[in-house]
């Protein structure tokens, strides 16, 4: 794909960072927001058009659903926020309303099949329901899943060992939320085991890292109880998700797609390590796990099944 058109539809504080993070990134001649508040939107597309001197050409306006027609990716950020104490599969209901109605609107207008990439949550339950609705190809529905959790398990592993959070190569997996897992067996630095990195550098041990998780399970919520919500660091990784489709590069990412026997595991969506190129999905992987992980892996389907039950998916 060559720097083609992102329609954004929420220009709330995710909506309007993506936004903002993508027109740094010279990924997209046309950034497009929409939102039930036009102002807000409008507002937005104007303070950014007035820092452009300071950016790559890029056209960005507010906009109605007709601009989806030749989209080339649409992001959902929109929906009820995560207020603190909620789960994310709390905001369900609520947020399954405004997507039957986001849903409609994009297909009344589009022309072509666009990649979307769901961002609100749940994004799992999301994900899904916005495939069934549109009935888009599978490979070009799918979610920011655990992509956001993974970087904070990097961060954190980093931050207990010592060793930049680049050079740790690492997933969590699942649910983007209370039932996801750990790949902690699938953790490598320097080609070695976490288990044997750390029997040799002397920095992390097995009751130390056994934390971590933890954290990354309520990072979420500790930013919100600080600061109200959550956006640096999720439209960081949604720029991450369009590089890898705009420049084609067959990089894996741990987005949520729907699933098709992967570890035994249908008709879910969820995230598993994934090869993201041009086209959205190339190939969900799966990766050698331990018999917990896998367990684990289960049982979050399981949670992710009930959610859809619970609203007749």
């Amino acid at each position: 794909m060559t720097k083609g058109k992102c329609v954004i539809i929420g220009a709330g504080a995710v909506g309007s960072t993506t936004a903002y993070t993508l027109m740094l990134s010279g990924l997209f001649k046309e950034i497009a927001l929409i939102d039930v508040n036009m102002k807000k939107a409008e507002g937005e597309a104007l303070d950014m058009n007035h820092g452009l001197v300071f950016a790559k050409p890029v056209k960005i306006h507010a906009a109605g659903y007709e601009t989806c027609k030749d989209a080339d990716i649409i992001i959902i950020t929109a929906g009820i926020p995560r207020k603190e104490g909620d789960s994310r599969l709390d905001l369900l209901k609520k947020n399954k309303e405004i997507f039957d109605d986001i849903i409609s609107n994009i297909l009344k207008n589009v022309s072509k099949e666009p990649i979307v990439l769901v961002v609100s949550n749940p994004v799992d339950v999301l994900t899904y329901v916005t495939y069934k609705l549109t009935g888009f190809s599978k490979n070009k529905v799918f979610g920011t899943g655990t992509v956001l959790d993974t970087s904070r398990f990097r961060y954190l592993l980093a931050e207990h060992t010592g060793i930049d959070s680049r050079n740790i190569h690492t997933y969590v997996l699942g649910e983007h939320g209370d039932s996801e897992v750990a790949a902690l067996s699938a953790t490598y630095i320097a080609g070695m085991s976490i288990d044997d990195f750390c029997k040799v550098y002397g920095r992390c041990s097995a009751k130390s890292l056994s934390t971590v998780h933890q954290e990354v399970k309520v990072a979420g919520q500790n930013i919100i109880s600080k600061k109200g919500a959550t956006f640096y660091a999720i439209a960081l990784g949604i720029k991450r998700i369009c590089e890898a489709i705009v420049n084609d590069e067959n990089s894996i990412l741990t987005v949520s797609s729907v699933l098709d026997g992967q570890y035994g595991i249908r008709d879910v969506s969820m995230s598993l390590p994934t090869v993201v190129y041009r086209k959205g999905i190339k190939s969900v992987l799966e990766v050698p796990l331990s018999n917990e992980e896998i367990e684990g892996l289960k049982n979050s389907a399981q949670v992710l099944r009930n959610a859809l039950n619970s609203i007749g998916f």
